[in-house]
């Protein structure tokens, strides 16, 4: 035979044998598909079921609290409820107490009325009695102004033993008091009883040697500037003059009363005078 004429065989075992692996491989996928499908719906249900366990813990936690929290409240509200009857009845317990110190008080006020009302009345007395007083002491003052004007009238302007007119002597303590106030002069008020001792007075030494109430006449000796003036028998009420001083003022004496070995008068000086030192 030729080669043409001889018989062919075709391989089919190469065929089958392929399918068989593909098949197995498949198989294979499908099976490690199973197998992971299992294990992750395994793992799956084990969170649910987990996941429902936390839930389910939660929930009883969360009804406890949701438990504790009515009973808070419950007490609360019987609590709150016991607290408002109290306060009620308080309420009305201090409105009644106040009610009583309103009456008190007005019970005071009218009281207290009533008592500045008397007192003012014994105020209105008073005024009276003080517009009264005052009426007087106007009427006094006016008599003591007269009095002061005629004891003015009487004042006397002489001229002294050196022929010189001061201005006004006083005869009397009162027309002294009268000068004073008019603060033309200084003047200096002394009491000489009969002395061998000089008696300082203003800023000169006098000495009485000699006082005769009958007669009113008197012998003075005056000590100024280291020197001794007499004044012999003079009479009361006359002015006595005589300088002194490194300015050569004039002073002037003047006695107003004579007694037995006694006299009473005074010393005036200009106001620009030194004044006597004080111990």
């Amino acid at each position: 035979m030729s080669e043409e004429q001889q018989p062919q065989f075709h391989n089919y075992d190469d065929g089958s044998s392929g399918s068989s692996v593909l098949r197995n491989v498949i198989l294979g996928v499908v099976a490690v598909y199973i197998i992971f499908s299992l294990y992750f719906s395994y793992e799956l249900n084990d969170r649910i079921n987990k996941l429902e366990a936390k839930q389910t813990v939660a929930e009883q936690t969360l009804d406890k609290k949701i438990a504790a929290t009515q009973s808070a409240v419950e007490s609360s509200s019987a609590d709150l409820s016991k607290q408002v009857g109290l306060t009620q009845k308080q309420i009305a317990a201090r409105a009644a107490q106040l009610q009583r110190e309103q009456k008190e008080s007005e019970s005071r006020l009218t009281e207290e009325q009533q008592k500045q009302q008397a007192a003012l009345g014994a105020v209105g007395t008073d005024v009276a009695g003080v517009k009264s007083e005052v009426a007087g002491a106007k009427t006094d003052i006016t008599t003591t102004r007269s009095d002061l004007d005629a004891t003015k009238a009487k004042l006397e302007r002489t001229i002294g033993d050196l022929g010189i007119q001061t201005g006004l002597i006083a005869t009397t303590r009162d027309d002294l008091e009268v000068l004073k106030h008019k603060g033309d002069r200084n003047y200096y008020e002394f009491t000489l009883s009969k002395s061998k001792t000089p008696t300082p007075v203003a800023t000169v030494s006098l000495v009485l040697k000699k006082a005769d109430q009958k007669r009113g006449k008197y012998t003075m000796n005056v000590i100024a500037d280291d020197s001794t003036i007499e004044k012999k028998d003079r009479t009361k009420n006359e002015p006595l003059q005589f300088y002194t001083g490194r300015d050569h003022l004039l002073y002037e004496l003047v006695v107003f009363t004579v007694e037995k070995d006694k006299v009473t008068g005074y010393v005036s000086t200009p106001k620009n005078a030194p004044v006597p030192m004080t111990k």
